[in-house]
């Protein structure tokens, strides 16, 4: 009989510059963790059997054989359907659209394979490692380039009729107006909260000739990151604090219109834009208590998520050993 507790199950998360790959135990636990580059060029078309090739070095370094695996699970960006592991609109990554991913990778690693949206499974790994903590029914919100989303509901992801469910960054946060978004709408959420978005709202102001220690960095420098919005912010910086309080309207709306809908026990915020921590986090809480109906706000959490980059391939993992 087949032990399945002492089989591994691969991690896979691709991104649109590197690859992360970890072999992961039965109980979620990462053994090996490593990345290769992602290869866009040619369509595309050597991703899939890069990532066989890195699997197999692997599994040779540490002398093991495929027996060991379960399968693949992979985090992959944009919407994708679960039951034919099919990918749509992936223009970063040279593929064409309806890009059969899940039987390419298949035929490369002879290893059973499972796709699904990255943002997607971010949040099921913070369901089950990190600041999710057991919780069933979690929304899971990345701020970084953009602003991806998950929703888990009564402990599996919500896919929706297209695979197309949980992409908040893409909620209009205005009503009219607002910056135009890669997606072609006008005033999506990712324009706001996204590291991209922050530093956009900076610039807008600085072009306004305003002075401070943020209005010092960029003359210094010539540009400015998310980050010196959030350090200058902390020292006092009138702008960077207007910036803030900005994005954190637009967020705690949001997140109070998603927890409105799906009740949520738990949102957890990830990215690198979570790293900003109580100076981000303080002013969305009270914002999403502002908005959010009594009782949704007496029973949801808003926590910044625990597991950084690891998420996505734990989360991975746990569909190749779920579905």
């Amino acid at each position: 009989m087949i032990n399945l507790a002492e089989k591994w199950l691969i991690g896979v998360d691709l991104g649109g510059t590197t690859t992360k790959l970890a072999f992961i135990n039965y109980y979620g636990e990462i053994l090996y963790k490593w990345e290769i580059p992602t290869d866009n060029t040619e369509e595309g078309k050597n991703i899939t059997t890069n990532i066989a090739k890195a699997i197999d070095r692997k599994l040779e370094e540490l002398d093991l054989t495929k027996d060991k695996i379960i399968g693949i699970g992979m985090g992959a960006p944009g919407p994708v359907n679960l039951a034919t592991g099919v990918v749509y609109n992936t223009v970063n990554l040279g593929w064409k659209d309806n890009y059969p991913l899940k039987d390419l990778l298949e035929v490369e690693t002879s290893l059973p394979v499972i796709i699904n949206n990255d943002a997607n499974c971010a949040a099921l790994g913070e369901m089950w490692k990190g600041a999710g903590n057991g919780a069933k029914d979690l929304v899971c919100v990345t701020l970084g380039t953009g602003v991806g989303g998950g929703v888990i509901a009564n402990g599996d992801i919500v896919q929706g009729t297209s695979g197309a469910a949980g992409e908040i960054g893409h909620i209009t946060s205005l009503a009219s107006g607002g910056a135009p978004c890669n997606c072609g709408k006008i005033g999506c959420l990712e324009t706001i909260a996204s590291a991209t978005g922050i530093v956009r709202q900076a610039f807008d102001r600085l072009q306004m000739g305003t002075t401070g220690d943020l209005a010092g960095l960029y003359n210094e420098k010539g540009h400015i990151t998310a980050k010196d919005v959030f350090d200058t912010a902390r020292a006092g910086d009138e702008t960077s604090l207007l910036v803030i309080s900005e994005t954190a309207l637009h967020l705690g709306v949001a997140l109070a219109n998603i927890a409105n809908t799906l009740n949520p026990e738990k949102i957890v915020l990830g990215g690198g834009v979570s790293k900003a921590g109580d100076i981000l986090l303080k002013p969305v809480v009270e914002n999403f208590g502002k908005f959010a109906f009594s009782r949704v706000k007496e029973s949801t959490v808003i926590d910044i998520a625990t597991l950084g980059n690891d998420a996505g391939v734990i989360g991975a993992a746990w569909l190749a050993k779920n579905k």
